[in-house]
């Protein structure tokens, strides 16, 4: 049995390039969905919020002298690409999805609409929010924790490169250990970087956990919903 009924998966751009240094890899957004696949069947609901990086980041356009609020809008846009192709690859294995975007293209995916997206959920389609929360200056973590909220989840999945939260910098760090779960007060006291700052806040006050894993890891998701020992739970 699911350790949960509604989920929300944030995942990044970054991790469909797979081992390319940009874009979209087939083989790796095709072990991503057929994870997803498997929770859907499950019966868990599903909701999806992922990141634009693999194609174009604000905040590295902003960097490079563009004006912030224009990158951040064409960052918004590449998460459309990418909501569009997971959306495709879903329907390929078998799994009804829709994509809802907060900026509108009409002609091409859903306005967001709340009322909408939970009844797609409950009929067990997956609904992938694309644009994150419309607005510059907003990160994909944040659209992920007001979208979770929103829907009512009762935990937000953080995919990540790594599998959980650890003591220090795994890669850098030999003796580094994964917390199994940790609070969100000992999480900003050690100043460990779970979600970007409005983000963690929007959880931690709506008492809304997060689960750290890696996405990389096969049947990882799944050992997530079914409430194994798996990655970072960071809760109240």
């Amino acid at each position: 049995m699911p350790a949960y009924k509604r989920v929300l998966l944030k995942l990044s751009g970054e991790a469909l390039m797979g081992d390319d240094s940009y874009g979209i890899n087939p083989s790796t957004i095709d072990a991503m969905v057929t994870d997803i696949a498997e929770v859907v069947q499950s019966g868990v609901q599903l909701a999806i919020v992922i990141g634009g990086g693999n194609i174009f980041r604000g905040v590295a356009g902003g960097a490079a002298g563009m004006d912030r609020a224009t990158a951040d809008y064409m960052g918004m846009l590449a998460t459309m690409m990418n909501s569009l192709a997971l959306q495709d690859a879903l329907r390929q294995k078998g799994v009804e999805a829709r994509v809802q975007s907060a900026l509108r293209m009409d002609q091409v995916v859903e306005p967001y609409i709340r009322p909408r997206a939970i009844r797609h959920m409950e009929e067990g389609k997956v609904v992938v929010f694309a644009a994150g929360t419309g607005n510059p200056f907003f990160t994909t973590d944040t659209a992920a924790a007001l979208r979770g909220a929103e829907m009512g989840v009762e935990v937000v999945l953080k995919a990540t490169k790594v599998d959980g939260i650890y003591t220090s910098d795994p890669k850098k760090d030999p003796t580094a250990t994964r917390y199994d779960t940790i609070s969100f007060d000992e999480a900003i006291i050690k100043n460990l970087q779970v979600m970007d700052a409005t983000a963690f806040a929007l959880c931690r006050d709506r008492k809304l956990p997060i689960k750290v894993f890696s996405i990389l890891k096969p049947g990882a998701l799944k050992r997530v919903v079914m409430g194994e020992n798996e990655g970072t739970l960071v809760h109240v």
